[in-house]
């Protein structure tokens, strides 16, 4: 019963947790080249930011979280607070005045005292010893906070607003505008979704992410083998070396797109409340890894034969018999992208409320069986505000990446 429960969270983890990670697609490759860096004939520079993607999305996603991060729960919880919080079991650190050494013996985790080396003793005692250290640590804990909360405004105006704007590829008249419109019916959609709760909308969501993820890694195999079999080259981490010694200011530069390749890693940690560590380990490295790292090689094996295509290049590289299918697909995964950011807002919003770091907020939660599936309907229709103001404000992809 238990794997059974796990497969049935890992399903859902689809549709909430993966969303934001699996259309990153839509735009990494379109940001890393919107500055000075360019393409040339021999392949450097896509390698290059190729092997910065693999290599990204193999030591921060898979490595760090799959095997670090997500041991580091806090009964179940996840997220910056619930880090800090149990640091604050182990050691007297606390600033927050409802978090008391009593809590630790209500709390569910298991506070039994682990063997400490003698660095981590050092390191434990000179935080209890000097405030200005606690002190400093709560504020990274709070701008860690604010920076994931923002992700939650900024991820959902990107991936819908590059979903949307495949439309022009085929419609080359429509005006920017209207593209602006349109992803602002999305946005205003998928938020009046929430108060359905995850469970029910991750039943809803985790087929199209599927679908999606199926659609990308085919494409991507396709275009690895019509294109540029030789793509696998990029694995080497040669070629970063390489792009960052050749390219010099413009590479380094570049590394501001790449990094969008992991946008909502973070909902990983973030939203384990909502789900299970071990439904969201299974989740990506059995499905979510693999079919990515196909998609980002394909579109770079089609790049290396089209580089006048950069700006367009997702669509661009999409088989002309598939287009419409598949951009159907990607607007909805796009707003299914979304949700992985904004079901870890409600869960961050939600620790930062009982440790007295926020107003408090009506809190609903949604599911009989998972305690930490919440909605929260006040920060909802905020998130909601600001994401139509990015929208309309910034209007431009590239012009949100660079913000992000």
């Amino acid at each position: 019963a238990s794997y059974r429960t796990a497969l049935a969270l890992a399903y859902q983890s689809f549709g909430v947790v993966y969303g934001d990670l699996s259309t990153s697609p839509l735009y990494v490759f379109k940001s890393s080249f919107s500055g000075e860096l360019r393409l040339r004939e021999d392949d450097d520079e896509i390698l290059g930011v190729l092997s910065f993607i693999f290599w990204t999305f193999t030591l921060i996603p898979l490595v760090k979280y799959v095997f670090f991060v997500l041991t580091a729960d806090d009964s179940g919880e996840g997220g910056t607070f619930a880090l800090y919080s149990l640091l604050c079991r182990h050691a007297n650190l606390s600033l927050l005045p409802n978090q008391q050494a009593l809590d630790a013996q209500v709390s569910t985790y298991n506070a039994g005292r682990a063997r400490e080396s003698g660095l981590s003793c050092s390191i434990k005692s000179l935080f209890e010893k000097r405030y200005k250290f606690r002190v400093g640590l709560l504020l990274v804990v709070l701008l860690g906070t604010s920076m994931v909360i923002g992700d939650g405004v900024l991820t959902p105006t990107i991936s819908v607003l590059s979903a949307v704007q495949g439309i022009q590829i085929r419609a080359t008249n429509l005006h920017d505008r209207y593209i602006v419109v349109i992803a602002c019916v999305i946005l205003v959609a998928l938020f009046a979704l929430q108060h359905f709760g995850t469970r029910n909308v991750a039943f809803m969501f985790a087929p199209i992410v599927i679908a999606w993820l199926i659609c990308i890694s085919g494409i991507g195999v396709y275009n690895i083998i019509r294109w540029n079999p030789k793509v696998f080259r990029a694995i080497s981490p040669f070629y970063m070396y390489n792009l960052l010694s050749k390219t010099k200011k413009a590479g380094w530069e570049s590394l501001g797109g790449i990094v969008l390749c992991i946008t909502g890693a973070e909902a990983m940690f973030a939203d384990l409340g909502h789900f299970s560590r071990f439904s969201i380990k299974i989740a990506f490295a059995g499905f979510i890894y693999p079919c990515l790292i196909l998609a980002y090689m394909g579109e770079a094996a089609y790049l290396s034969k089209h580089p006048q295509d950069i700006q367009r290049s997702f669509y661009m590289s999409v088989p002309e018999a598939v287009f419409w299918p598949v951009f159907i697909v990607a607007t909805l995964a796009a707003v299914v992208g979304s949700q992985a950011v904004i079901s870890a807002t409600f869960s961050i919003i939600n620790q930062c409320s009982a440790l007295s770091c926020f107003p408090r907020v009506k809190v609903v939660h949604t599911s009989n069986q998972i305690f930490g599936q919440i909605y929260i309907p006040e920060v909802n229709w905020i998130l909601m505000c600001l994401c139509l103001t990015v929208t309309i404000g910034f209007k431009d992809t590239n012009m949100i990446g660079h913000a992000y």
